[in-house]
C-alpha cells in the first residue's frame, strides 16, 4: 500500500492557486471501511475553512469494493465594516461546496477495466473529446483502478 503523503492540486479560478493538502488522519472505521483526510494547512485561515478531501474505501455485502472521494471547499462569509465600538466579527464559513465521486468494482472486474471506467467520467468531466493517456498516478489513480488506499 502506498503510504499517505501530501496532495498538490490546482484550482479552476480564474488565476488559478496550488493547494497543498496535508495528511491529517488514516484509519479503519468499526465496519471495516479504510478512511484518509486531507487537509490545507494555512495558518491564515481557520481549520474549518480550508479545503478537505476525504477518501473511504469498503467492501459491500454483494462483494463489490466500493471507493469514494470527496473534495469539500469551504467558502468563507465577506466582513463589512465595523460596529459603533470599532469591533469587527470573524469571519466564519457561509456554507461548503462538496463533490463526490463514488465506484464500485466488481470481484471480476481488472485493472484495466476500471481504467477505462474513471477515464471515461474524467473526460466527461473535463469535457474532453479527444483521445487522452489515462491517469498513471496519484491517490485517486491508486484508490480507484488499483484499489490501494493510503496507509
Amino acid at each position: 500500500m502506498s503510504a499517505q503523503s501530501t496532495i498538490t492540486v490546482f484550482d479552476g479560478a480564474a488565476t488559478p492557486v496550488s493547494h497543498t493538502l496535508n495528511p491529517v488522519d488514516n484509519k479503519v472505521l468499526a465496519d471495516g471501511t479504510r478512511y484518509s483526510l486531507w487537509r490545507e494547512a494555512l495558518s491564515t485561515v481557520p481549520v474549518s475553512a480550508q479545503i478537505r478531501v476525504e477518501a473511504k474505501q469498503n467492501l459491500l455485502k454483494s462483494g463489490v469494493l466500493k471507493t469514494s472521494f470527496r473534495v469539500s471547499v469551504p467558502v468563507m462569509e465577506s466582513i463589512a465594516g465595523q460596529n459603533a465600538a470599532g469591533y469587527t466579527a470573524a469571519p466564519k464559513v457561509a456554507y461548503e461546496d462538496v463533490a463526490e465521486v463514488n465506484t464500485y468494482a466488481h470481484p471480476r472486474s481488472t485493472g484495466l477495466s476500471r481504467q477505462l471506467c474513471q477515464q471515461v467520467l474524467r473526460n466527461l468531466l473535463n469535457n474532453v473529446a479527444v483521445t487522452t493517456p489515462a491517469v498513471s498516478a496519484g491517490v485517486v489513480k491508486e484508490g480507484i483502478n488499483d484499489l490501494v488506499m493510503p496507509t
